[in-house]
């Protein structure tokens, strides 16, 4: 059984996978019953629905996005933007990775409800690693928070967080 479960994630990730290169950015229809619409997009597109930055921010330990939508303002060097760009971009990197992971156990717990093909094991096991999923995920956001603070000067972070307010 664990054999089956196995290939069914194989198969199902790489076709979603294949699905995702080919996609558009409008709003797409959830193909799953436990995600719905807004939740599925936000895990395809990369976008943190669930504010999982917040212990970062409110104690002013920015995300990176946010910083270099600020450059000019901030007066970021040249390093301290290419820096904050690779840490961006890195983390819709891991974003989008754990977004489809966690789509495809969501997935996968499902179907072993649907077709009655679960026990105590399985269930444990793809239980646990929606947790182990999510908890990825949130420590890329905040280890890009992290990141981006030391980058920024005590006047830059000063600044950021006035600015950041008013927009």
């Amino acid at each position: 059984m664990k054999k089956f479960l196995l290939i069914v994630i194989i198969i199902l990730f790489y076709s979603n996978a294949k699905a995702q290169s080919t996609a558009d950015s409008t709003l797409k229809h959830s193909p799953l019953k436990t995600l719905n619409d807004a939740q599925y997009n936000a895990l395809i597109s990369g976008d943190d629905i669930s504010g999982m930055s917040l212990a970062a921010e409110l104690n002013n330990y920015p995300l990176p996005d946010n910083v270099l939508k600020l450059k000019e303002e901030l007066g970021l060097s040249a390093v301290q933007a290419s820096k904050i760009s690779a840490i961006a971009k890195e983390l819709h990197r891991k974003k989008l990775e754990m977004g489809l992971i966690i789509i495809n156990n969501e997935r996968t717990l499902d179907s072993i409800f649907r077709y009655h093909r679960l026990d105590n094991g399985s269930l444990i096991f793809y239980a646990n690693r929606y947790g182990l999923y999510q908890g990825e995920l949130r420590n890329a956001i905040l280890q890009a928070c992290l990141a981006t603070h030391g980058l920024l000067t005590p006047q830059q972070l000063k600044w950021f967080k006035g600015l950041h307010k008013a927009n």
